[in-house]
């Protein structure tokens, strides 16, 4: 038998007070953690009921005077000026008894005199005129008067019928605003503020959090305005513990410590037995390490009973799953019971990958809550666990997913289709489903291959609204102030799109960025040219440096110049990749078909290397990962940026990188993009695919087409590329359409092509509708 070498006492007891002294240190350091996240989580909790109560109280200042300036414009001294078509006497008649209003003013609805009297007049005020009249209800705003003061511009539109006959305006002190916000009980070390876009109109407590205060922002409900809150930044606990796990920690350390300390005489007199017991065979911890250490089995996945098999009870149409997503008609090929099977199937999927937790948001369309209802019900069914974001764009699902952890997440949209539409954008385990994935998604419904767990997964609601522009503000400024019109199209980025774009410093104006799935004033794709014509006519009044539009979900930008132009998306993508090359020498940027011929050229001459790719956002993001591509981009309007980002298209954080180059370039945002190198070429032509299939006649067409002189191109649809310019016909893989493009060096050589074009497909199609 072999001795067993043990230690001296001594040495037993030096070694035991040493461990007891460093478990004594780690209790401080987790105590002392727990007490720092407690007094943050008490402090934060303090300043946000300060902010919430400030909000109520310029709600309570804005509802008031809102309501006396809507008497005073239906008071009969005003109501007979107008019918007289005296609209100066009814400008007067305004303020008339409303001892705080001055500035009372009626104005026809081409606001000459206002334009004519700048700027002594004050452009700020004019602005709210004109949103006023753009969005056909009363404003307020804070404006800077002709005399540089701060006063709150009261506008409305005045009817007659439903016709705009003129706005009318008036202007009243600050000091009861003011005071809502000095009056809040704010507690030492925080910061509160009353703001409109980039400027902070009253500011409270320490100062120097404010560039941070945005990420606490909560908006004052029927208004431009928000307040803006801070707390210091608190570290979080030790291998990211929260305060209650500290504390545990922090009991647990100490009663370790003693333990030590004094284990001589918590020993002392069972020696004997403690021999005993080894000596009878008992396993010591090098015995049972082994079996300690060794793989559990997991459980394999349970299907669905036979008779729970959905293809018994629902009937799916398989048209929905489509090539990038799952897409259909509400009430007729989407609903709830729908809804909860492909959350299942999802769940299933997850399940067949380890994978638990899920993040799941929705737009702003009408039949979002109870498609979410159905699709979180499903999850839950298959054991998932469910993190509910509600109301949220789809790059801010996305974000949820890396931010939260999560890995995967379902994004409940209809995107830029219109209001009875609805789907689902997928993601698990960090990979976006197409193809092939989103078609087994439907066979595991038809198939009964559901799993089904012994107990439903959990599901908790949180708002990371603010962790979304608080990340973008902290990597994203802008070197000088750039005045900026959003226009949401009233889809689900008008609340975080313009947040985001002032919080990292650019001066604001929203346009329907009021969120309503009905679509109430324009379609909202700005791929589409005149759905940004509103957008066009606002820059140009207010005199804007850039129009900025999002699609239904935010993940599509558009862009329009002070001047009118409509920057298109590969356009941009020029300067996006100019600027990512300048740090990134060699990488390479993928760009799909439909992007101009200059492209890659000028992706070479900034040193990169350019890669065209298919179209559709999750091919894009595929190809991505393959290639470890630094950007990307499609002619739709979507960007994809992996430096500095997470490599998922989103639109709103592509307009903040916008903002950020535009800012540091001498020359006017107008100039700057003015200067990108262009040509003459159309937006997306959509044509009707005959027979309603688009792939099969793009298949005929490919084998059929002779283009002499030019470089033929297969990878999605034929893209013909001559050397002044290039043609596409291509299947949509949403719609039984046709898209094609065209682009060319002069207007003689895009008639060449379009022309070349038009009779190799009325050769094989003579009946086929075509717009040029």
């Amino acid at each position: 038998m072999t001795e067993k070498k043990t230690l001296a006492p001594a040495q037993a007891q030096l070694l035991r007070q040493l461990g007891a002294l460093v478990l004594v240190l780690l209790a401080v350091w987790f105590g002392w953690s727990a007490w720092q996240q407690l007094r943050d989580s008490n402090r934060r909790q303090s300043v946000e009921q300060a902010r919430d109560a400030a909000v109520q109280a310029v709600q309570g200042v804005l509802a008031a005077e809102q309501k006396q300036f809507a008497a005073q414009l239906q008071s009969a001294p005003v109501q007979a000026a107008l019918a007289a078509n005296d609209l100066r006497l009814a400008g007067e008649a305004l303020t008339h008894g409303w001892g705080s209003a001055t500035d009372g003013e009626v104005l026809s609805t081409d606001l000459d005199p206002a334009y004519a009297g700048l700027p002594k007049t004050g452009y700020g005020r004019l602005a709210a005129m004109e949103q006023a009249l753009a969005d056909q209800k009363p404003v307020a705003w804070i404006v800077t008067d002709g005399l540089g003061k701060q006063k709150l511009a009261l506008a409305a539109p005045v009817m007659r019928g439903k016709e705009a006959i003129g706005v009318a305006s008036a202007s009243l002190r600050l000091d009861k605003l003011g005071t809502s916000v000095e009056g809040a009980n704010v507690p030492e070390e925080t910061y509160l503020a009353l703001r409109q876009g980039a400027s902070s109109l009253v500011e409270r407590g320490d100062k120097t959090l404010a560039n941070g205060a945005e990420a606490m922002a909560a908006k004052v409900p029927g208004s431009d305005l928000r307040v803006a809150a801070a707390v210091p930044d608190v570290a979080g606990g030790p291998f990211g513990l929260g305060w209650l796990a500290c504390v545990i920690a922090t009991v647990l350390l100490a009663l370790g410590a003693v333990v030590a300390w004094l284990y001589p005489r918590l020993t002392h007199g069972r020696g004997a037995a403690a021999g005993d017991a080894d000596e009878a065979g008992a396993q010591t911890l090098g015995q049972l390490a082994p079996d300690l250490l060794a793989p559990q089995p997991v459980a394999a996945a349970k299907p669905a009973a036979p008779d729970a098999a959905p293809k018994a009870s629902v009937a799916i149409d398989r048209g929905i799953f489509r090539a990038y997503d799952v897409r259909g008609v509400v009430g007729k090929t989407l609903d709830a019971s729908i809804a909860d099977l492909l959350g299942q199937s999802i769940g299933s999927l997850m399940q067949q990958q380890g994978l638990l937790d899920i993040v799941v948001g929705r737009d702003g369309r009408l039949s979002g809550p109870e498609l979410t209802e159905g699709l979180i019900n499903g999850l839950r069914k298959a054991g998932r666990n469910v993190i509910d974001i509600g109301m949220a764009p789809t790059p801010v699902v996305y974000f949820g997913a890396y931010h939260l952890r999560a890995g995967s997440c379902v994004s409940v949209t209809g995107s830029h289709n219109p209001p009875d539409y609805n789907g689902f954008k997928i993601v698990v385990g960090g990979e976006t489903l197409s193809g092939d994935a989103i078609t087994d998604l439907y066979d595991r419904i038809a198939d009964g291959r559901l799993f089904n767990a012994d107990n439903p997964g959990e599901v908790r609601s949180l708002d990371i609204g603010d962790e979304y522009v608080q990340r973008i503000a902290n990597d994203v400024q802008i070197d000088r102030p750039l005045k900026v019109v959003v226009d949401a199209g009233n889809g689900v980025a008008g609340d975080l799109g313009p947040r985001v774009l002032a919080a990292i410093g650019a001066e604001v104006t929203p346009l329907y960025c009021e969120i309503d799935g009905t679509f109430p004033n324009h379609h909202p794709d700005p791929s589409e040219p005149h759905n940004l014509a509103d957008l066009i006519r606002m820059v140009e009044r207010l005199d804007a440096d850039l129009g900025i539009a999002f699609d239904g979900d935010g993940d599509r930008l558009g862009v329009v110049t002070r001047d009118g132009q409509n920057i298109f998306p590969d356009r941009l993508l020029m300067l996006f990749a100019q600027d990512v090359l300048e740090r990134n020498p060699g990488a390479m940027i993928i760009y799909d078909v439909k992007c101009t011929g200059r492209l890659p050229g000028h992706i070479l001459r900034h040193g990169g290397s350019p890669l065209m790719w298919k179209t559709g956002h999750s091919l894009i993001k595929a190809k991505m990962r393959e290639t470890g591509a630094e950007l990307a981009g499609e002619m739709s309007g979507h960007f994809f940026f992996k430096e500095r980002w997470y490599g998922f298209d989103d639109g709103i954080y592509a307009a903040a990188r916008l903002l950020e180059i535009l800012s540091v370039q001498p020359d006017t945002p107008s100039a700057t993009l003015a200067a990108l190198p262009d040509g003459v070429s159309t937006a997306e032509i959509k044509v009707d695919a005959p027979d309603g299939d688009p792939h099969s006649f793009v298949e005929r067409f490919r084998n059929a087409a002779r283009f002499e002189g030019a470089r033929l191109s297969t990878i999605d649809g034929l893209r013909v590329d001559f050397p002044d310019g290039w043609g596409l016909v291509r299947a949509s893989n949403t719609t039984p359409i046709l898209v094609m493009r065209f682009d060319a060096d002069s207007a003689e050589a895009l008639q060449r092509i379009q022309t070349a074009f038009r009779e190799q497909l009325l050769a094989l199609k003579p009946d086929l509708v075509l717009p040029f």
